[in-house]
């Protein structure tokens, strides 16, 4: 354990000792901020229509704010994780220290742990950015917290899932640029998978759709946290880091 933070604190610090830390939250801030201006002023306009043209439609701030926020989160987060995860072990075959890493006294799985856990927390930062536009919707307004909470989960399970195969991909390549565009490629390609669907309902289409990210964040925006969710996401976060292991395990034996 005590390994596992020490490479986990040394990947953070140079997050933050570099550009890529601010400019993504600097990035993130702005969007986060963006959209929530936005969705809350068309909720707010739609109430105050619907007041004057006398309209009785209920307005549900879950519904019409909270859960847009997220999926609209949810789709800037595809761009931004490639980036904290492509440098994880590109940089380090770029600057050549990852044969005096891999050959060093420590387990590779806390390498690999430690290194991916640094990436969560820098996205968890950014998470923390979005919290803060929520909080304003509980001061002004009267959302149910659970959606608010689950929808949390989801995100960040989400990008915890990209993250461990963004991991994966910076541990094939010494080339940061190959690694975060293969990165956002596999998200993507992840992302559209519930496309599917409308192509109709056999088993194969079922079982490619169940691979889709979407089909298993929607839930969680709804209040819903169902095990199958859960599960999905615990078991890709593992195959990156299974994928991981063995791609470092073919550099030791190279080394």
């Amino acid at each position: 354990m005590r390994n596992i933070l020490n490479i986990c604190r040394r990947e953070l610090y140079s997050y933050f000792v570099s550009p890529i830390a601010w400019v993504l939250l600097t990035i993130f801030s702005l969007l986060s901020g963006g959209f929530t201006t936005l969705i809350t002023v068309a909720f707010v306009k739609a109430s105050l229509e619907g007041q004057m043209t006398g309209q009785q439609t209920p307005m549900n701030l879950n519904e019409q704010v909270i859960g847009p926020l997220f999926s609209n989160m949810a789709v800037v987060s595809l761009f931004l994780i490639p980036l904290i995860s492509m440098r994880l072990f590109a940089e380090e075959k770029r600057q050549g220290t990852i044969e005096l890493l891999i050959t060093s006294p420590v387990h590779d799985l806390e390498i690999i742990i430690g290194k991916w856990l640094s990436a969560v927390i820098m996205y968890a930062a950014l998470l923390g950015v979005l919290l803060l536009d929520y909080i304003f919707l509980f001061v002004y307004g009267q959302p149910d917290w659970r959606p608010v909470a689950t929808g949390f989960l989801g995100i960040f399970l989400q990008g915890a899932c990209l993250l461990s195969l963004g991991t994966f991909i910076s541990s094939l390549t010494r080339n940061q640029i190959v690694a975060g565009a293969v990165g956002f490629a596999l998200a993507l390609l992840l992302w559209i998978l519930n496309w599917t669907t409308s192509f109709g309902n056999s088993g194969t289409v079922q079982f490619v759709n169940y691979l889709s990210i979407v089909s298993h964040f929607d839930g969680f925006v709804r209040g819903v946290i169902d095990t199958k969710d859960v599960v999905y996401y615990l078991s890709m976060i593992f195959l990156g880091l299974f994928l991981t292991s063995r791609s470092l395990e073919s550099l030791r034996w190279r080394a």
